[in-house]
C-alpha cells in the first residue's frame, strides 16, 4: 500500500514539474499581443507629437502679445511653416476669443489612423491656450 501511494505521489510531482514554463501557444499569443500594441503605439505617437507641438505654438502665440484675430492667424501660419510636424490644422481653424481681457485660442481636429486596411483608429484632439 505504501508502495502504491509513493508511486502516485511521484507521478503527481512529475506532472507538476512538466507543467512549468510557457507553452508555444502562450508564447505566440503574447508575441502577437505585444506586436499589435507596438504597431498601435508607432502609429499614434506621431499624432501625439503633432498635438503637443500645436499646443506649444498656441501658448507661444498668446504669450507673444498678439491681440487681433488676423495677427494671430498669420503668426500661427508662420509657426506652422517652422514646425514641419503641424499638418492637421491651419490658422483659419483656430477659434480666437477674448475672456477677461485675455486672448484664448481654441483648436480641435480629428486624426484618422489606418491600422490595417479595413481598420482605422479615430482620435479627436481638442485644446486651448493656457
Amino acid at each position: 500500500m505504501a508502495c502504491a501511494a509513493s508511486a502516485a505521489g511521484r507521478a503527481s510531482a512529475a506532472a507538476v514539474r512538466r507543467q512549468r514554463g510557457v507553452t508555444l501557444i502562450g508564447l505566440l499569443f503574447w508575441t502577437i499581443l505585444i506586436a499589435c500594441l507596438g504597431l498601435i503605439a508607432l502609429k499614434v505617437l506621431p499624432t501625439l507629437n503633432e498635438y503637443f507641438t500645436i499646443q506649444r505654438a498656441v501658448n507661444k502665440l498668446v504669450q507673444s502679445g498678439a491681440s487681433t484675430v488676423p495677427e494671430i492667424r498669420t503668426a500661427f501660419e508662420r509657426q506652422k511653416d517652422i514646425e514641419y510636424s503641424i499638418t492637421s490644422i491651419s490658422g483659419k481653424d483656430l477659434e480666437i476669443t477674448k475672456e477677461n481681457d485675455r486672448v484664448v485660442i481654441r483648436f480641435g481636429y480629428d486624426k484618422e489612423i489606418e491600422l490595417v486596411e479595413p481598420v482605422y483608429l479615430v482620435i479627436k484632439y481638442r485644446g486651448q491656450s493656457q
